[in-house]
């Protein structure tokens, strides 16, 4: 799952995906604002064929939390 958020990431951030852990902040470190947050989201969302709702982007601090939020969600279909 990291490699394909890995991925992701990349097309949102102007970082290499070898740069990219799971503590890695996704504000701070990949400097990401509000906006380009939400479309990350929608793009892990058409990739993991899931929904995430607006309350858990806004909690959204690691790639960490990416994946929790991703295996939480996914569970849910």
């Amino acid at each position: 799952m990291l490699e394909k958020l890995r991925e992701i990431i990349c097309d949102y951030a102007n970082i290499s995906p070898e740069e990219i852990t799971e503590e890695t902040n996704i504000r701070r470190d990949l400097a990401l604002d509000s906006l380009s947050l939400v479309n990350l989201a929608v793009a892990i969302e058409e990739e993991f064929e899931l929904e995430i709702p607006d309350r858990a982007v806004v909690g959204i601090e690691t790639v960490a939390d990416v994946i929790a939020i991703i295996e939480e969600y996914k569970d849910e279909d």
